[in-house]
């Protein structure tokens, strides 16, 4: 399915809140709805207006993508956001992710170096360009090897757009579900893309105390 046929049906479950405090809120967002208000009308639903309706000075500090489930952070006061905010780009906090990718990964652990830029025609999607691309890297590691599939822990190091959705197609194991570059049986084989994000650790931006959160993903059976 391309891009320009979807049509924007945001979940309607309550928030999912994992933890709040004066300065922050951890936040379990579910697959389908935006981070942040769209240029539509359709799509001002998202996380961050529902989030406000009930903590009117929540700020967003990251992304998920609309289709990737999990951990977000917000915060709550602008002191809190610039703190989180240099964490990230910083590359201060640390975060994985659960993916579940087509065919077997035949190595167990692997680093995937590959420079990201936006395809520009075909945008939003983001396509590897080794000689105009910005730096990205993304560390991976095998978790279970399924029938057609292979369950897999991502560890980015930046934090490029759809960047481990491009680093695993680039080595041939696209994320199941993903509309945007998965086709065929990999397309098939997921209603939703299955991609989650499963930890975050950050440093609280009043105390300095290490937190860490996680969420586990709905596609894997417990």
């Amino acid at each position: 399915m391309a891009a320009k046929d979807f049509v924007y049906q945001p979940p309607s479950a309550a928030l999912d809140i994992i933890h709040a405090d004066d300065d922050v809120i951890v936040l379990n967002k579910p697959a389908g709805l935006l981070s942040v208000p769209g240029r539509l009308d359709e799509h001002k639903d998202c996380l961050q207006t529902r989030v406000q309706a009930q903590f009117p000075t929540a700020l967003t500090v990251h992304r998920l993508d609309m289709e990737t489930s999990g951990i977000v952070i917000m915060a709550l006061n602008k002191a809190a956001q610039s703190s989180l905010a240099r964490q990230f780009q910083e590359r201060l906090t640390q975060k994985t992710y659960i993916a579940r990718v087509y065919g077997h990964v035949t190595e167990v652990r692997g680093t995937v170096e590959a420079p990201l830029i936006c395809d520009w025609p075909n945008r939003p999607k983001q396509m590897v360009d080794f000689d105009n691309g910005k730096p990205s890297t993304t560390h991976y590691k095998v978790l279970n090897q399924e029938a057609e599939t292979t369950l897999i822990e991502l560890t980015p190091v930046t934090g490029r757009s759809h960047q481990l959705r491009v680093h695993m197609l680039h080595i041939g194991h696209v994320i199941v579900g993903d509309r945007l570059y998965a086709t065929r049986k990999a397309l098939a084989f997921s209603d939703r893309l299955q991609l989650h994000s499963q930890s975050l650790s950050f440093k609280h931006p009043s105390s300095d105390q290490t937190m860490s959160f996680e969420s586990k993903p709905t596609f894997v059976s417990t």
